[in-house]
């Protein structure tokens, strides 16, 4: 059975078969009991985006209490749902995240907590997706941002665009306009600073082609 766990670019969590590169929470959201979900869509504002694998420990979905998986395909969907990443499993990139986030914003290098309380506010709006106004033009943003266009989210990187579908990522494409941004603000401007998220193998691969044919 396909459980209720994949995170999309919006923020919903959904059904679909597709394998994802990175897992996270959002808290306790599920009964362990029949592993659905509750109601409610996060019962912290620490959102998390932790490695699939973590000093060999192996755990059963949704099977316990202490927090429920969440899968995303890869980084750039999970910071564009509002998670972050995690301070345990993946210190270095939390670590990273911080200074670009604090580099970009001229202070301190925050607590994990009021980057939390941040990001709350910019994504949801009366708990649903906030999209942002759109800083540019699609091409000029930096890799790992996600854009949205009439519903459906695009993921760039090399000033392409890739579109999110429920089995990976498109074949990319070049959009000139979107609707708004998907991916938070203060998020963006840790990119701009120079925070490398993990971008999908399709991504990846798609680039080093492009680079060797120019």
């Amino acid at each position: 059975m396909t459980l209720q766990n994949r995170v999309t670019p919006f923020g919903d969590i959904v059904a679909i078969p597709q394998r994802g590169m990175m897992t996270g929470n959002r808290g306790i959201i599920h009964d362990p009991a029949t592993k659905t979900l509750l109601n409610r869509r996060w019962s912290s504002k620490a959102w998390l985006i932790c490695t699939c694998e973590y000093k060999r420990r192996r755990r059963e979905v949704m099977a316990g209490r202490s927090w429920t998986e969440l899968f995303f395909l890869d980084e750039a969907v999970a910071l564009a749902a509002g998670h972050r990443p995690c301070f345990v499993c993946r210190r270095d990139a939390a670590l990273a995240f911080r200074a670009a986030w604090a580099d970009a914003r001229g202070e301190e290098r925050p607590t994990a907590g009021a980057m939390d309380a941040v990001l709350h506010r910019e994504r949801l709006d009366h708990g649903r997706k906030r999209v942002h106004a759109l800083p540019g033009s699609p091409s000029d943003l930096p890799d790992g941002a996600v854009v949205a266009q009439s519903g459906v989210a695009f993921t760039i990187a090399g000033g392409r665009a890739y579109r999110w579908t429920a089995q990976g990522y498109e074949t990319p494409q070049e959009i000139r306009h979107a609707d708004g941004l998907l991916t938070p603000p203060s998020t963006l401007q840790a990119l701009r600073a120079g925070y490398r998220p993990v971008l999908h193998s399709a991504i990846e691969l798609s680039n080093l082609a492009k680079e060797a044919m120019e």
